[in-house]
């Protein structure tokens, strides 16, 4: 499983690849730390031309210099004419019901506040294959 992390904390990164390696996952993850980058990487352009198309993109909201529902656009408009359309879960600090609604709207698969909690994290990248539609425990299919 191809994966693209866009997340511009450090810390935040990090426990989230360590989550990764635990899950059992087959993968290889790339991180990128700004909208400018992620966006780069979608496209495939400039340092990203060979950049492979991810499996499942993993979104932080807030970015240095963007965040991250430009990204979601940019990347539904690459994919508008594809037959594939690529996973995503927001990763954000922002909790509410305003920016849950406002993910949703704009196709978001999942969305995990921050800090991670990791079991509620692994479950959505083993249910990867299942499309990712549920996270909390009552509501995954087994």
């Amino acid at each position: 499983m191809e994966i693209l992390l866009v997340e511009d904390g450090l810390l935040d990164a990090r426990i989230t690849i360590h989550a990764l390696r635990r899950s059992g996952v087959r993968h290889r993850l790339t991180l990128v730390r700004t909208a400018s980058e992620a966006t780069q990487f979608l496209g495939r352009e400039g340092v990203f031309a060979r950049a492979p198309q991810p499996d499942l993109l993993l979104l932080d909201l807030t970015l240095p210099d963007g965040d991250g529902i430009s990204i979601l656009q940019a990347m539904q408009e690459q994919q508008a004419d594809a037959r594939v359309r690529t996973p995503v879960v927001i990763l954000s600090a922002s909790d509410d019901e305003a920016t849950r609604e406002r993910c949703a709207a704009k196709g978001v698969d999942d969305f995990i506040g921050k800090p991670v909690d990791e079991d509620k994290f692994l479950r959505v990248v083993r249910d990867h294959e299942q499309l990712m539609k549920f996270s909390d425990p009552e509501a995954v299919v087994v």
